[in-house]
């Protein structure tokens, strides 16, 4: 596998340029213009046959060799995110209030310098698959993907995807089997009485007290209604009332996040919180309107496909450098629903940690993705997606 890291790290280079010019010019979701066309601009040009505008601005490359019956995807994110990038890099983001801040600009560059090497010198027999998909961040590009046909065009027997971790050491390589990513529901919560004087509270009916209680009462579903060994979250995150120390409002307004790694917690959890909201509205003689948002779905990692997986790990870095069940994580990732229809297993990278520049946590303005992961991530993807289809082949 040495040959494989020194052929990829030869031409790494080129592809850290490329990644940190994606970072200077970052895009929203389904806004990834010009990315998107970088993307098919390479892909096309080594060969690989283009699909453009799938799902908005997705992008899928297919390169097929020899009469192989297996497909494999391998899927990389484009979007960036609404945050004023204070690194001061020379490659710092170039629009104010937009920038690569989670790592997709790394990923997709991972993928095409993978892309390249597998046209150019890939040993296969089957059909590959590329997926190069939109708003991963919250927008759901990935259903968008799908409602355009992703999969009835471009059948896959597995697809897989990598994501960059900050606080784990630069390249070590993480998998999980089962669910690895929790769910993420939303809620708005608007709780109307009738406003009056502060110095008179008797003649009003209060949502701020009624919202005081629903935030504590909110509290009690985890630690009373979900098993101790399940993960479950319930956050308020922002309550709006009232502008006024001697006025009470008409309404109140809470933001309730969501989050589970077991389907039938996160059905529970709606479940609890809209009975216990509205009871508790009740209580107060308010009247509560609760706009559940269903968002992303529990990832959840397939056995077979994530034992392959840390095979391929395993074979490319050493054991000394894979963790082989690593820790669930609590955020989310709309990966996940690829896997609702295709069996496959998403690993992270490590992007660095200690003191190291790379353990800034996504989603932070200081972040950067780890250059040093280029050739790295880019030989995983080679290796698996040899491994994959010259298997078939061989089995066949």
């Amino acid at each position: 596998m040495n040959m494989l890291l020194e052929a990829l790290r030869s031409q790494a280079d080129e592809f850290v340029g490329l990644r940190r010019d994606i970072h200077r010019h970052p895009e929203l979701a389904f806004n990834e213009h010009r990315t998107s066309a970088l993307v098919a601009d390479r892909l096309q040009s080594w060969g690989y046959a283009v699909e453009r505008g799938l799902g908005g601005t997705g992008v899928v490359g297919q390169l097929v060799r020899g009469d192989g019956k297996r497909q494999l995807g391998l899927r990389a994110d484009m979007d960036a995110l609404p945050i004023h990038e204070t690194t001061g890099l020379a490659h710092a983001s170039c629009h104010a209030g937009v920038m690569h801040a989670c790592g997709h600009d790394g990923h997709t560059a991972m993928l095409l310098a993978a892309a390249r090497h597998l046209a150019e010198h890939g040993e296969f027999c089957g059909t590959l698959n590329l997926i190069f998909q939109p708003a991963e961040e919250g927008g759901g590009g990935a259903l968008r993907m799908m409602d355009d046909g992703l999969f009835d065009k471009y059948p896959c027997e597995a697809i897989f995807a990598m994501h960059n971790m900050p606080g784990v050491p630069q390249g070590r390589l993480v998998l999980r089997e089962g669910a690895a990513m929790a769910s993420s529901d939303y809620a708005t919560v608007t709780l109307t009485g009738m406003g009056g004087h502060g110095a008179m509270p008797h003649r009003a009916v209060d949502p701020v007290v009624a919202a005081a209680s629903i935030v504590m009462a909110l509290q009690s579903i985890v630690s009373r209604n979900i098993d101790p060994l399940q993960m479950a979250v319930v956050t308020v995150g922002a309550l709006h009332a009232g502008n006024a120390n001697n006025v009470i409002p008409q309404s109140a307004t809470l933001e309730i996040s969501v989050r589970a790694l077991d389907r039938e917690v996160r059905s529970k959890l709606e479940q609890r919180i809209k009975a216990l909201i509205t009871a508790q509205a009740e209580s107060f003689e308010v009247r509560a309107q609760i706009d559940w948002r269903p968002g992303y779905a529990v990832l959840v990692n397939t056995p077979a496909e994530t034992a392959f997986a840390r095979d391929i790990a395993l074979e490319l870095v050493g054991a000394e450098q894979v963790t082989l069940q690593g820790p669930a994580i609590t955020g989310s990732e709309d990966f996940a629903f690829m896997l609702e229809r295709v069996p496959g297993s998403y690993l992270l990278i490590g992007n660095g940690d200690g003191d190291s520049a790379g353990a800034c946590m996504v989603h932070n303005p200081g972040y950067d993705f780890n250059d040093d992961n280029m050739a790295l991530g880019a030989a995983y993807w080679v290796l698996l997606a040899q491994r994959f289809l010259v298997q078939h082949a061989e089995g066949a």
